[in-house]
């Protein structure tokens, strides 16, 4: 199988490359800059064939794609610059990559006829209430730009395409690039005193385990829209930053301990307003994973040991 893998320069595209390598597929890498530009960590992904492509401009998606006659594109390729993605003079390139750039992937994996891969956002709802969202609901009200856009690209994928995946996810950690984790790690050196939100509920997501999944769904037909998150239960992100340091602590960095580092639980409207309003129920199920025989990710608890592990604390 040829897989075609857009946003490498980024977390998950990063390890959907490494997991093709693993299972000995031919992958090829794809981001907006003229060679590679991830984390140089020795895996994979760093030597592996890379071709420059501008999602936002038909033309150089029409040209990489038809020479590259993939099998499959796994889409990562995304602006997730949420609060960014608020300011006036951003908003028309967040649409032109979120919404326009999967259009014109989609519109060459249905000239192609290969199967498509496109990775969404609970932000495509209104974040109300504390049920988890369904995969194949369709009460679609983002709040945020971000939100607005993601659902332009999953609607472009949807109406265009039959053999896609949609795949929404959360709270998104991995190696290559910044994250949650990293930040509360960050300040936790400088801090003695954290405040973080609680009343914003989820599960994380780590994109290693993560990359499993979306490789073994392009294994399949079992085509359609699905919620992806780590197992473990739902968490506020002040439960997070506490496990993380928790952990941080177990492997020997006792400057996170609760001691050195006192960590708060507040409200978001305590916390201040945020340029792009966030959802308070990040809450996603799941079981349409199992029920279409595709193996659950572990725990984030676990997922979180293992990175961990794996960065420079």
């Amino acid at each position: 199988m040829k897989v075609l893998v857009t946003g490498v320069g980024g977390q998950l595209g990063h390890d959907v490359m490494n997991e093709l390598a693993k299972r000995g597929y031919e992958g090829i890498g794809s981001d907006i800059k003229e060679t590679y530009s991830g984390v140089l960590d020795g895996t994979p992904v760093v030597s592996m064939p890379y071709v420059p492509m501008d999602i936002t401009d038909a033309a150089s998606v029409e040209k990489v794609l038809t020479e590259v006659a993939p099998d499959a594109v796994v889409h990562c390729a995304a602006w997730t610059a949420v609060d960014a993605a608020e300011d006036e003079d951003k908003k028309d390139i967040v649409y032109a990559v979120n919404v326009k750039g999967t259009q014109n992937i989609a519109d060459m994996c249905k000239k192609l006829d290969c199967k498509m891969v496109y990775t969404s956002t609970d932000y495509v709802f209104d974040g109300q209430g504390t049920k988890p969202w369904q995969p194949d609901c369709k009460d679609y009200k983002p709040l945020s730009v971000y939100g607005e856009t993601k659902l332009g690209g999953e609607l472009a994928v949807a109406n265009t395409l039959s053999k896609y995946f949609i795949v929404r996810i959360a709270w998104v950690f991995g190696k290559n690039g910044n994250n949650f984790i990293k930040t509360m790690l960050k300040v936790g050196k400088t801090h003695d005193k954290l405040t973080v939100v609680s009343d914003q509920i989820g599960t994380p997501t780590y994109t290693y385990d993560l990359a499993r999944l979306l490789v073994d769904m392009i294994e399949t037909e079992k085509y359609g829209y699905y919620h992806a998150t780590n197992e473990g239960g739902f968490i506020s992100w002040y439960d997070f930053t506490k496990e993380i340091f928790h952990q941080a602590v177990e492997l020997g960095h006792t400057e996170y301990s609760e001691d050195k580092v006192e960590v708060k639980p507040v409200t978001t409207a305590e916390y201040g307003v945020s340029k792009a309003a966030r959802p308070f129920n990040s809450r996603l199920d799941k079981s349409k994973l199992v029920e279409n025989g595709f193996a659950p990710l572990p725990t984030w608890q676990d997922a979180l040991g293992r990175y961990l592990k794996e960065i420079e604390i």
